[in-house]
């Protein structure tokens, strides 16, 4: 008896002696509404409700989306160094990584004043043609300008993907101060600032065209992991599972619109 209490003895100073293992996410520390340092982004959010599933604290490294190399050069310096085992947002089937099962869709939309009234309901809406439409460079939404003849033509580009210092909040204040007349832009990059722009109409782009194959601005996003880390991809798939509603509740929550594959 006295050798199997000192072996339990000996176990539980074991266990308490080693690190706790964490859910080691990378993710950019300054870039709302996605995540920041405080923990006040979206992702922010999610990561906290995994880590909480799966009983491990979390644990950031940080380094910007944006600048040189942008979002695929994020994954090489944080993910595929090891430095981290998760980002928290990718498209789903994604090349660059392992994606998980997806957790929510969401879509590219049209932002206009509502004072406007302009008949926008797809990429081929004729009033387009006669606006100033602001747009972010290398998204599906300056590929759909471009096959249409629209750049540069009125429209403004912006580099937020390129520019470590500028939010997407930007990007509305552009409209409201009139540089604009309407933004295309992915809805979850400015889906906490929305509130403040009541006067706002937002509507989604569909996969439709008027002429020629479908085109893709709703989009299924998933986790990532590096690739062949299948163990870690099978244990958040499952947690998904158990905890889409929660997910999706926080996703409303911070503003993101949910929209399905298929308009």
């Amino acid at each position: 008896m006295k050798l199997n209490a000192l072996v339990g003895s000996v176990a539980i100073v074991l266990a308490l002696a080693m690190p706790a293992k964490a859910l080691r996410v990378c993710a950019d520390g300054d870039y709302l509404p996605f995540s920041n340092r405080a923990g006040a982004g979206f992702e922010n959010k999610i990561a906290v409700a995994v880590a909480k599933a799966l009983g491990e604290p979390v644990e950031y490294t940080w380094a910007s989306y944006r600048g040189h190399g942008g979002f695929p050069q994020f994954l090489s310096t944080t993910l595929d160094a090891k430095k981290c085992d998760v980002v928290m947002s990718i498209p789903y089937g994604s090349r660059e990584e392992l994606t998980t099962r997806p957790y929510y869709i969401s879509s590219y939309v049209f932002v206009f004043a509502k004072s406007k009234s302009y008949d926008i309901t797809s990429m081929d809406s004729p009033v387009l043609k006669r606006l100033k439409v602001g747009f972010e460079r290398d998204t599906p939404a300056e590929d759909a300008l471009k096959m249409r003849g629209m750049i540069p033509g009125t429209t403004v580009a912006f580099d937020i993907g390129q520019d470590n210092d500028t939010s997407p909040a930007t990007l509305l204040t552009a409209l409201k101060d009139g540089k604009i007349d309407v933004l295309i832009t992915w809805q979850p990059a400015i889906s906490a600032f929305l509130s403040g722009y009541p006067d706002f109409d937002v509507v989604v782009v569909p996969n439709t065209r008027a002429l020629g194959a479908p085109e893709q601005f709703a989009f299924p996003m998933s986790m990532g992991v590096r690739a062949g880390d299948e163990a870690l991809k099978n244990r958040l798939d499952e947690v998904i599972a158990k905890h889409q509603a929660e997910f999706t509740a926080i996703l409303s929550q911070n503003g993101v619109k949910l929209y399905e594959s298929r308009q």
